[in-house]
């Protein structure tokens, strides 16, 4: 079955937002090139994007010590995305939401961790998933801004 959101039921779930100085379209473009993702997110050792970002296509990546296949659930282009899928006894359902304000482009994450590894340590998980998420957060900003001031976007 494929997931229509983050599983709210989950023993880990996180929800972050920002309102980052950049336009909708920089930040989405840096959002859905992955293979770029180390790039600007230190976090994130490589990643490589298999076919288009869009549902049905899958992608590697490398972060926190885990290799992980992520899944494409949903792509709203410029608006919302949806992944998720195991890594190592551990069910990652992810979603990230742009929404253009005045100034900028607000972008929310949510994410849900589930899993005997979650299950296990739960107050440790919930810490790491809300740290994740806060510096992808930040990184992005960064990244936008800098793209932005060199293309005068």
């Amino acid at each position: 079955m494929i997931p229509s959101d983050i599983d709210t039921r989950a023993p880990v779930v996180s929800r972050h937002g920002a309102v980052i100085a950049a336009p909708i379209e920089v930040l989405w473009r840096l959002h859905t090139d992955v293979d770029a993702w180390p790039t600007w997110q230190p976090d994130i050792e490589h990643a490589r994007l298999d076919g288009s970002f869009a549902p049905g296509s899958t992608f590697s990546w490398h972060t926190g010590g885990l290799d992980i296949e992520s899944t494409i659930y949903r792509v709203e282009p410029g608006r919302q995305t949806l992944w998720g899928g195991p890594a190592h006894g551990i069910v990652g359902i992810h979603s990230w939401t742009f929404t253009p304000v005045e100034g900028g482009t607000r972008v929310d994450t949510a994410e849900s961790w589930s899993g005997e590894p979650i299950e296990a340590n739960v107050e440790a998980m919930q810490a790491a998933l809300d740290g994740s998420l806060v510096a992808w957060l930040g990184h992005l900003d960064s990244a936008g801004k800098e793209v932005s001031s060199q293309t005068g976007g």
